[in-house]
């Protein structure tokens, strides 16, 4: 679902927390998007979420100039990384990783969150 008012636009994945909390998967500011997005499968599946809100705003990959990287454990760094590696490996944007000590759902052991700029 994806509602736009005036110059933004919230982008929804349909996911059950997003009405409760009160956020949107992705919004397109103007050039700006912002996307919120779980170790390896789960990295994945979050990168696969925040490319297809990129998608959905008209940016692709190639537009994120920024991610930041929650983890529950930072032992797991290398296969968050390795995931983060297979999307982000040619484009290189400036990237945060940090330990966090609970995210909202105990069976997710990762957050990502992308920012992205797109020239009008």
């Amino acid at each position: 679902m994806t509602e736009v008012t005036g110059k933004r636009q919230n982008i929804s994945s349909g996911g059950p927390w997003e009405s409760i909390v009160g956020y949107s998967r992705a919004v397109r500011v103007g050039p700006h998007i912002h996307v919120a997005g779980y170790p390896y499968a789960q990295a994945v599946q979050a990168l696969r979420t925040i490319e297809a809100a990129l998608h959905k705003a008209g940016a692709t990959l190639e537009h994120v100039v920024r991610t930041r990287t929650f983890v529950t454990d930072i032992k797991d760094w290398e296969h968050v990384g390795r995931a983060h590696g297979e999307f982000f490996r040619k484009i290189l944007p400036a990237a945060t990783m940090v330990e966090v000590s609970a995210l909202i759902d105990p069976q997710m052991l990762v957050e990502i969150e992308a920012d992205a700029y797109v020239p009008d």
